[in-house]
């Protein structure tokens, strides 16, 4: 059964409307001549927060604000963790999350700055978000998934229609992969008005969770991951987002790390924009298959931005 609605998606853009940003639909010469397509960013790193996580995490806390909830507590790499932080302190309530001893420096002093308590705890996605849950039982916090979760993918679903709203003549939309809640958000909203656009789906070489899982048809749960992009990191898509995949999104890909590499140094010298590894592995997979996009009308989203100055020269001067 499929657990996405697209009345949910409507819903969501309603209620995030007044504080989330629409981000801008950038087109960029070069990057299209380099990916031989008409291509476009949607730009998810200019978002509060710095990533599209903002748009589910505020579409949940709002409807627990509205149910007299007294907080949330979520398990998280950092971007997820961040925008529930920041939605928390909008509605006066409090927050705690859980965060992988290796999360990123940037991303656990957004937390905290905006007014989390942080708690870390191993270093796979399954491990912070049985702690997370463990502290739901345990107070009276709200548990906020990261991906896994009706309102949080209907929150991630407004970027597909405002990409419809912003270019209409969109052949193509590459997304990310790391639980599937942005995909599967994206897929529902776009497929449900135009279901001939195809959405493809990118995810790192060292976390191929989607693509073997259609591979063997079943949903994968992987033993580990390994990959520069922490946000795509997870080990298995979602109970709830994986069907979404299988049924409505058209392709799943691979790109390396040194791809990914070679993208966030594009984007930085030819659009002046700043994105972490998770948010540059959709232009790394354009820049690599042009011939699967010649031509066409391609947005690419640009997931975030949360990346700390030293990894950042870190992987810029890497040789790829």
């Amino acid at each position: 059964m499929i657990a996405l609605k697209m009345s949910a998606i409507d819903a969501a853009y309603e209620r995030i409307r007044p504080v989330v940003y629409e981000t801008p639909l950038i087109k960029n010469h070069s990057l299209s001549e380099l990916s031989q397509c008409d291509l476009a960013l949607k730009a998810e790193n200019l978002q509060r927060t710095g990533s599209f996580k903002i748009r589910g995490a505020f579409n949940k806390l709002a409807l627990i604000h509205e149910a007299g909830g007294k907080g949330a507590v979520s398990g998280s790499s950092g971007n997820h963790g961040a925008a529930v932080a920041w939605a928390a302190r909008y509605f006066g309530l409090t927050a705690r999350i859980v965060v992988p001893t290796t999360a990123s420096p940037a991303k656990v002093e957004a937390i905290k700055a905006y007014g989390a308590d942080i708690e870390f705890c191993g270093t796979t996605s399954h491990e912070r978000i049985e702690r997370a849950k463990a502290i739901a039982q345990e107070t009276a916090l709200s548990f906020v998934a990261p991906f896994d979760d009706p309102e949080v993918m209907a929150g991630q679903g407004t970027i597909g229609l405002e990409i419809l709203q912003q270019m209409p003549e969109v052949e193509i939309i590459v997304v990310p992969i790391g639980g599937g809640g942005l995909i599967s958000g994206i897929a529902t909203a776009v497929k449900s008005q135009r279901p001939d656009i195809r959405i493809i789906g990118v995810e790192p070489l060292g976390a191929p969770k989607a693509y073997e899982s259609r591979k063997h048809h079943q949903r994968q749960i992987l033993s580990s991951t390994e990959t520069i992009a922490d946000g795509l990191k997870t080990i298995s898509l979602g109970e709830l987002t994986y069907p979404i995949i299988e049924h409505l999104v058209d392709d799943i890909v691979l790109v390396d790390d040194d791809e990914i590499r070679r993208a966030m140094s594009l984007l930085l010298t030819r659009q002046k924009m700043l994105a972490e590894p998770s948010g540059a592995a959709t232009l790394a997979y354009a820049l690599r298959k042009p011939d699967r996009l010649h031509h066409r009308k391609t947005v690419v989203v640009i997931s975030g931005g949360n990346i700390d100055p030293i990894s950042l020269c870190e992987h810029l001067t890497h040789p790829h």
